[in-house]
């Protein structure tokens, strides 16, 4: 049933959300990689997330309504690890949430940017989103202090992860975790659709934000901290093949991307405490 979920009968709230929630911690040094969880576990432990993983505070009226996609192909691990973590985090940002995960159709190349055009597409059927966060299944949120929540321009959350030694490697980075208005990602076209392996949509998006008028914000470096999920290295796509279309990205953004992305939905699942889309999108 992919029907939107109808929201917590309980008493609604009068007053908006606090600014500066009251429950953060701050530095969340307890993550560990090593523990071995259960996902029965994380569902009863967040028996209050709606049955695919939408949330909202029952106190106060949350002040933003914010889509999570998380793109992911066989990492099943990494995945709940990361709902492990960052369901309490947005819980304690008082934000009203749902959480999507886009899968990308059989073993053919993974083309990220094209699953996540798709996600974007569905997630607008089924929630009234006013942001959109793209959230690599890799990277756990360090500090509760980094808001999941709406920002003038688009955030780019995760320039501080322990991999780099927290150092964002070069300037032009939005990779990891991002995060843009609707109207944003709508403005930019979403990502390129033409970046078959992993590498260099990213950079293709920075070119698009920057075209197109927007500048990029990044939180504090003591906050926006992430730590990285350790795994083996994905296929990355020819190095020619991506400086070819780099030095092509602001002229194609107006021509493709989220207004042309081409796939099919086999299917919406809604499970406790996510959404799971898979989409076939063909091949290189």
């Amino acid at each position: 049933d992919t029907r939107r979920i109808n929201t917590l009968t309980l008493p609604t709230p009068e007053k908006l959300c606090c600014l500066d929630p009251p429950n953060l911690i701050g530095n969340t040094t307890d993550i560990q990689f090593n523990q071995t969880l259960d996902i029965d576990s994380i569902v009863y432990n967040n028996s209050d997330v709606l049955d695919g993983g939408e949330w909202k505070p029952t106190t106060c009226i949350a002040r933003y309504r914010v889509a999570i996609i998380i793109p992911y192909r066989d990492r099943w691990n990494h995945l709940k690890v990361l709902l492990h973590y960052l369901i309490p985090t947005l819980k304690r940002q008082q934000i009203h949430f749902r959480i999507f995960v886009v899968e990308q159709f059989g073993n053919e190349t993974f083309n990220k940017g094209r699953i996540m055009n798709a996600a974007f597409r569905e997630a607008l059927k089924l929630f009234d989103f006013q942001c959109v966060t793209f959230h690599d299944v890799d990277l756990v949120p360090e500090d509760d202090r980094n808001m999941y929540t709406c920002t003038e321009q688009p955030k780019h959350m995760s320039h501080s992860i322990d991999k780099f030694k927290y150092i964002l490697p070069y300037q032009g980075l939005v990779g990891g975790v991002l995060m843009f208005k609707r109207e944003q990602f709508q403005r930019v076209n979403g990502y390129s659709n033409m970046y078959w392996g992993w590498g260099a949509e990213d950079d293709d998006m920075t070119t698009r934000i920057l075209y197109h008028g927007l500048r990029i914000y990044r939180p504090p470096s003591t906050i926006a901290k992430y730590k990285m999920v350790k795994h083996d290295g994905r296929k990355s796509s020819e190095v020619a093949v991506r400086m070819r279309l780099l030095r092509s990205a602001a002229r194609r953004s107006r021509l493709e991307g989220l207004n042309n992305v081409k796939y099919t939905l086999l299917s919406a699942h809604i499970e406790k405490l996510f959404t799971h889309f898979i989409v076939n999108i063909g091949t290189p």
